[in-house]
């Protein structure tokens, strides 16, 4: 029970990828959101597909509406009809709180709940999210983490629950990585500079202004591209990078197609992920399948997931200056690179789809 087709992003990809997976050896039916958020409440232009996407079209029943109660007992009814031995829910912040808690405890003891968490306690936190989340989890007989992170977290709220970390699968829907040039070509950036990425959803939390800040102490060699759709108005950062030198700076302010994916970390030497706050990253995901090195910030589980790992750089702090110092040390060192690259190519033996779906399946039989 989750986000499926037509309904866009990372959340909705990685369900995609999962049902995929999961429907290999298993009889799997896909329940999906009728509404998943009033359109005032949705900071994005848009929560769907639009007619030039590529998204994995999912075949699903759309009947949970998440503004409108009677959708939760009309959805719990029909679950109930089809009679899973294992309902698998996707959890990331307290708004889904009470329609998908009234089915998960609608469904306790009628079948193994498993709920995986992105988020436990939200990186813009609000007084609310606790109770909700409280009331959410007890609709559940066991959990998953994608992170030691979010674990900790799990425990803070509930201390006895049930849990296992299993990392977050690579993204392998993105096509091959294109010849550097090529990509450079499309995007229209200028060829033979040390290419910076910032990659995804625009927000608060994940930093962009520290990483323009940062950038704006770089020599003319260097080159920041900025793709992504901004969740809440972008002035505070056109004003930056109109200070670091705009010639510099490009940007690709919209919701990034799965097939222009490919161009943004072709062209990159180096993902930044500046972030004030976090969990896991799916972004992260997407530079391993890439095998694009990463410059972190030590918040929630990037250290985890990228600095233990090796396969990136992790800030001691979170700060231009501690950016900046990264960055330069980064392609001071080729050494740093190969390493980062080596380590990337070993995640993702481990990382894939059938790992994380083994892991689900056998956590699920211990319940």
């Amino acid at each position: 029970m989750s986000c499926f087709y037509p309904y866009r992003g990372g959340i909705s990809q990685f369900n995609a990828c999962l049902y995929e997976e999961l429907g290999k050896e298993n009889i799997v039916k896909a329940f999906n959101f009728s509404r998943q958020y009033p359109e005032f409440l949705f900071p994005g232009k848009t929560q769907y597909v639009t007619d030039d996407d590529e998204a994995v079209k999912i075949d699903s029943e759309r009947l949970l509406d998440t503004a409108n109660p009677f959708s939760y007992m009309a959805t719990l009814k029909k679950i109930r009809e089809w009679g899973p031995d294992l309902l698998i829910v996707r959890y990331w912040m307290s708004w889904f709180a009470p329609s998908l808690g009234y089915v998960t405890r609608g469904m306790k003891g009628r079948c193994k709940v498993i709920s995986i968490l992105d988020n436990v306690i939200p990186h813009e936190p609000r007084f609310f999210d606790r109770p909700f989340t409280g009331y959410f989890l007890k609709g559940s007989d066991g959990c998953v983490t994608l992170c030691e992170a979010v674990a900790e977290d799990l425990l803070k709220i509930k201390p006895d629950a049930r849990y296992r970390v299993l990392p977050h699968p690579l993204y392998s829907h993105f096509g091959k990585k294109k010849d550097r040039t090529e990509a450079e070509k499309a995007l229209g950036l200028d060829h033979g500079k040390k290419n910076i990425l910032f990659f995804g959803l625009i927000r608060e939390y994940k930093g962009l202004d520290i990483l323009i800040e940062a950038f704006s102490r770089l020599g003319d060699d260097y080159q920041l591209i900025i793709a992504g759709e901004p969740y809440g108005p972008f002035d505070k950062y056109a004003e930056l990078i109109e200070k670091s030198g705009k010639e510099r700076i490009h940007t690709f302010l919209h919701y990034i197609k799965d097939s222009e994916v490919s161009d943004f970390f072709s062209a990159a030497d180096i993902a930044v992920l500046p972030y004030r706050s976090a969990t896991q990253s799916g972004i992260s995901s997407v530079s391993y399948h890439f095998e694009v090195p990463m410059i972190v910030t030590d918040v929630g589980g990037l250290k985890e997931t990228i600095g233990d790992k090796g396969t990136g750089i992790v800030s001691p702090e979170i700060s231009p200056e501690a950016i900046k110092a990264e960055i330069v040390r980064y392609f001071a060192n080729p050494e740093i690179r190969e390493s980062c690259v080596l380590n990337i190519r070993k995640a993702k033996k481990e990382l894939s789809w059938e790992t994380f779906c083994s892991g689900l399946i056998d956590f699920s039989e211990t319940l």
